[in-house]
């Protein structure tokens, strides 16, 4: 059964600055309103490793959808999947919706089946429409010794056997009962 397993950018997957670092991964210029910055990636511990198994054992389908900007994920994406062997499709900031100040993923542009879908985000906003199609994950800056993508490996082995993910999702992380308490 193919899932789709969609997000996955800064601070997912990886830490992205424009200033120098001496942990980064990759290097690479970006040319943004006529400037342009070189921007220094480091890859979250694992990363390699995780894609491998949610594409090739698990047969997920990888939408990377990002709050960043076209120009500068593009090219990110490009250098972690050269082959597009992992990245099925992407989408980009201008999919998503801006709401009080923070970007909205809408899973319902994907035109998938809600109850086959996850969306793995650092910032819970994010999935707010889709509350029970939303897997948090803790932001990544530099920990070397980070395994949070190792930790959602069998978590995500069980949804491969769920005919609706959603209430897995919602049984795993409650995360309907924080919002209920936050009011």
């Amino acid at each position: 059964m193919v899932r789709s397993l969609s997000r996955f950018a800064c601070e997912t997957l990886v830490h992205c600055t424009i200033e120098p670092t001496s942990g980064a991964d990759v290097v690479f210029p970006v040319e943004f309103n006529g400037v342009e910055y070189n921007v220094h990636v480091a890859k979250r511990p694992h990363l390699e490793h995780f894609l491998q198994k949610v594409v090739h054992e698990y047969q997920f389908e990888v939408i990377i959808f990002t709050a960043s900007q076209r120009v500068y994920a593009d090219a990110l994406l490009d250098l972690i999947d050269p082959r597009n062997e992992f990245f099925k499709h992407r989408l980009f900031r201008e999919a998503c919706l801006f709401v009080e100040g923070n970007y909205l993923k809408d899973l319902n542009v994907l035109g998938r089946d809600m109850a086959r879908m996850v969306l793995v985000d650092n910032s819970p906003h994010a999935y707010g429409y889709q509350v029970d199609n939303g897997i948090p994950i803790v932001s990544w800056f530099d920990d070397k010794a980070d395994t949070e993508l190792l930790g959602l490996l069998p978590f995500l082995e069980r949804l491969t056997q769920a005919d609706d993910v959603r209430p897995l999702v919602r049984d795993e992380f409650q995360t309907h009962k924080i919002i209920a308490d936050a009011r």
